[in-house]
């Protein structure tokens, strides 16, 4: 299997969260507290996904419960994060050969039921829930009068990023 379409999503998925993120610390200060606190929520999903899979892929116990944080991080404590796993995922899919993608991985969702699933199943996932869920948080800042970041991947392709 070509690495290709993984090392794309994954650097699509990098820069669609930084252009989202861009956007909510401009502008987080000009929605009202109720809808932050969801915006925030989704973006802490966002990134608790994330971080459990990225576990997941490494063979290693994850510190989380549930697919959210217990405590709500803040704005730039969320950027920060994820800045640092989408840049993980971006050289995790770098150094993988073609066949790693098709490896199965064992592992156990937050509520406890096993699971199995490739590596490559496991990347597409977790790209796929940042896209649907971005999606959330654009619906946040339009109905409060923000103008979300451009993130569909022919924005993308064509900024060349």
């Amino acid at each position: 299997m070509n690495s290709q379409p993984y090392s794309s999503l994954v650097r699509y998925k990098q820069w669609a969260d930084r252009g989202l993120h861009a956007v909510v610390a401009r502008d987080i200060a000009r929605i009202p507290e109720a809808d932050a606190g969801i915006l925030l929520r989704v973006l802490d999903h966002i990134h608790v996904v994330d971080r459990v899979f990225q576990h997941h892929l490494q063979g290693l116990p994850h510190p989380f419960r549930a697919a959210r944080s217990e405590v709500l991080p803040g704005a730039r404590e969320l950027a920060e994060g994820t800045e640092e796993a989408d840049a993980w995922y971006v050289s995790y899919v770098d150094e993988l050969s073609g066949d790693d993608f098709d490896q199965p991985v064992d592992f156990t969702f937050t509520n406890g039921t096993p699971a199995r699933m490739t590596r490559g199943e496991i990347l597409l996932h977790v790209c796929m829930h940042g896209t649907y869920h971005r999606g959330n948080a654009g619906l946040l800042l339009q109905k409060n009068g923000v103008v979300p970041n451009d993130d569909r991947m022919t924005d993308f392709l064509e900024a060349g990023a």
